[in-house]
């Protein structure tokens, strides 16, 4: 992998993080604290304005790594840098970028060079392929990590995996958005890491194919 994909990885790893942290953060601070002290009204509404800030600090930070993101993985395939106004249509345009040619391939990138030798038509038969196959990928992952928290979670406070899935029921426009986030997290994260386990396989496969010495 190039300098600059491992880069991206790291960079696209820390999203995640940098939001879980804003919220945390965020959760930290309770407005009502303020009750009972003097200027409870400027208290609370300067408390519920940094709780605000806090979180919306963390999705700029978020953007800001996902901007990072796009631009490596434009930097390595050696393109133009207005590519980079697809990094605004999310998962959608990061697979559109991941489909780009590299320009200066590395000798032992197998990867590349499978896709330079394929002729249009396979060429886009074989990007549908993966684009589909990574999006149910990502979705099966993120059916797996929900099922596995209800689990944990069953687990931890006693309460059945029923009640569980009937809270989350409950409130389902809020868990559909937050896996909705992580199924696009995911897409972006397969694509970086695909040709990486392409080369690997084609690497693996190459080795047993070949001869022994004698």
């Amino acid at each position: 992998m190039k300098k600059q994909i491992l880069a991206a990885l790291a960079l696209l790893l820390l999203i995640p993080v940098a939001l879980m942290l804003g919220g945390f953060l965020s959760n930290l601070i309770n407005p009502e604290i303020a009750a009972g002290h003097p200027n409870y009204a400027r208290n609370f509404h300067f408390l519920s304005l940094l709780k605000i800030l806090l979180f919306l600090a963390s999705v700029a930070v978020a953007g800001l790594l996902w901007l990072l993101v796009c631009f490596l993985v434009i930097r390595s395939k050696q393109r133009s840098l207005w590519w980079m106004f697809l990094g605004a249509l999310g998962p959608f345009g990061f697979a559109v970028l991941a489909m780009l040619s590299d320009k200066a391939p590395a000798r032992t990138d197998r990867h590349a060079r499978f896709v330079h030798n394929l002729n249009r038509l396979l060429r886009v038969g074989y990007e549908v392929a993966v684009f589909v196959g990574i999006w149910l990928l990502a979705y099966e992952a993120m059916v797996l990590n929900r099922n596995l928290m209800i689990m944990v979670q069953s687990l931890a406070t006693g309460t059945s995996t029923a009640q569980i899935m009937a809270l989350q029921n409950a409130s389902s426009g809020m868990w559909a958005f937050a896996e909705l986030n992580e199924v696009m997290f995911l897409v972006a994260l397969f694509y970086l890491l695909w040709p990486f386990v392409f080369n690997l396989v084609a690497r693996m496969a190459a080795t047993t194919a070949s001869p022994e010495p004698r």
